[in-house]
């Protein structure tokens, strides 16, 4: 599965896995802002590396956990859905709007296929990234570079080389990231 090939989604321990990582999210998505300590522990469980060091706001979902590999103060804010079936790797500092969603997983085309198996591509992100809110969704396999920033809404279906500000439906390279870029 993690290998990018064909698996059955129903299998017994894939299923045991997924609901396992629903529990810790439900667990987290119940917890109140003043419980900070439950909150780090189950980020702990949750997260395959990183989740020591990570500022999520929830509500928060995933398929595994186990497959999402944090840098050093990332950050989710509400309503984020990381599917790991393949990995996802993120870099130190990189921030998530409202609403962002990381898809690992795809479909075969073939429809009898389809109808018992799946397979995933693993998303890598660098240190630095922004995707903005409103929905950013990252399809199966794309890369993101460092210190690039996705628009809100942007649907990214290639790579996104480091340094570029890239927005839109498919998401495109719109110019340059230019350091002091901020409020004019």
């Amino acid at each position: 599965m993690v290998r990018g090939e064909l698996y059955d989604p129903h299998d017994a321990e894939l299923v045991r896995l997924r609901h396992r990582a629903r529990d810790l999210c439900q667990d987290l998505n119940a917890t109140r802002e003043a419980m900070t300590e439950e909150q780090r522990r189950l980020l702990m469980v949750l997260f395959g590396r990183g989740g020591d060091t990570v500022w999520l706001q929830p509500p928060f979902f995933c398929d595994y956990g186990a497959n999402i590999l944090l840098g050093e103060r990332v950050l989710f804010n509400c309503n984020c859905v990381v599917l790991d079936v393949a990995p996802v790797t993120i870099g130190d500092h990189t921030l998530f709007g409202p609403a962002v969603q990381v898809y690992t997983v795809t479909h075969p085309l073939d429809a009898g296929l389809r109808r018992t198996r799946e397979f995933a591509k693993p998303i890598d992100i660098g240190r630095d990234v922004w995707v903005g809110g409103g929905g950013a969704i990252l399809c199966p396999g794309v890369r993101i570079g460092a210190r690039s920033v996705i628009g809100a809404g942007s649907v990214v279906t290639r790579d996104i080389p480091a340094d570029m500000f890239a927005a839109g439906n498919p998401c495109r390279v719109i110019r340059p990231v230019s350091e002091g870029d901020g409020p004019r």
